[in-house]
């Protein structure tokens, strides 16, 4: 999946329409670990400085920022319970690799 083909914009769209006012910091670890099995390091942070440019981020995170939010991800997983409930929110907004995902 790449920037600007159906279905890299509808991973944005879903996260959008999931969290309308905006992914709380208790839920971007898990929906980070959603992300990193559909998409690789660059979509993954292509897709969190678009929500962040989203919500009027000023000063958004650099790119070593998600970098190294993705590695810890990946070096300490959310429990299963915090994926279920982000995969729960996304798949209520059409997300269909969320229950094959949590």
């Amino acid at each position: 999946m790449s920037e600007g083909t159906p279905l890299f914009e509808s991973a944005i769209n879903w996260i959008r329409k999931g969290y309308p006012e905006g992914v709380p910091p208790t839920e971007f670890p898990p929906l980070l670990a959603l992300l990193t099995r559909v998409l690789d390091e660059r979509e993954v942070t292509t897709v969190a400085l678009n929500l962040a440019r989203d919500h009027g981020v000023r000063n958004p995170v650099t790119e070593d920022q998600i970098s190294e939010a993705i590695a810890k991800v990946t070096r300490e997983s959310p429990t299963p319970d915090e994926i279920n409930q982000v995969a729960g929110r996304l798949a209520a907004v059409g997300w269909p690799l969320a229950a094959s995902s949590a």
